[in-house]
């Protein structure tokens, strides 16, 4: 499931007869340190506190000057907090490829250690889009059976918070419903249904032996 050398960019080896890249792209960046480092988060976070602790200073009794320094305070560590922690989404989405064929998924990622993880068509019980602001999004894929993958051994590119059932995710993508279109394509003429994609909760299911046109499924209101 892992790689260092790639006959073709993304992939551990080359694509078998039969067997063509439909869509190829990476994670954006900023999506990641908004979505899966959760940067604007931590940002309002340390704002809150240290305008708070400006004003628990200035409650106490100390001086304008000492309640502005106290408030100031924070902001070194702050920085240097989103500047890491930014740093590894550049990093995370610099080194990922994802990759989607007629026949399967393709994640690669790591930073220090490039991985690659193959998910055939087969291994895919449901698919969900959640579309976010700026048309991008992510595509989580639920797999069949007793098929595991670890948590941390994917992440970030995993759905939240599912640990006993990890569920790959193509996370911090650009055009997200495009991607959607192409992977529901896929899935159609492939055999194995169809992906209705929605942009909140609960992720769509993939249907299998329903044979329909791909299609996205608007927002509810």
């Amino acid at each position: 499931m892992s790689g260092d050398l790639e006959p073709i960019r993304g992939l551990p080896e080359d694509l078998p007869e039969g067997e063509r890249i439909l869509w190829q792209g990476e994670p954006s960046w900023w999506a990641l340190a908004r979505w899966a480092f959760h940067v604007p988060k931590l940002a309002v976070y340390f704002g809150v506190f240290a305008v708070a602790r400006g004003l628990m200073q200035a409650w106490s009794g100390a001086a304008l000057g000492d309640a502005v320094f106290a408030s100031l305070e924070v902001v070194p560590l702050a920085l240097a907090a989103l500047a890491i922690l930014s740093l590894l989404a550049w990093l995370n989405a610099r080194a990922a490829v994802f990759t989607i064929t007629n026949r399967r998924v393709v994640v690669r990622f790591g930073i220090a250690l490039s991985l690659t993880v193959n998910l055939p068509f087969n291994m895919v019980r449901s698919a969900g889009l959640r579309l976010r602001s700026g048309g991008a999004g992510d595509i989580a894929l639920g797999l069949e059976g007793k098929r595991r993958i670890a948590y941390l051994h994917m992440w970030p590119f995993v759905r939240q918070w599912r640990f006993a059932h990890t569920e790959p995710m193509l996370r911090g993508l650009p055009e997200a419903a495009k991607v959607a279109e192409i992977l529901a394509g896929a899935l159609v003429d492939g055999g194995y249904g169809v992906m209705n994609a929605v942009d909140v909760e609960p992720r769509a299911v993939v249907r299998r032996a329903v044979r329909t046109t791909p299609r996205l499924v608007p927002r509810p209101e």
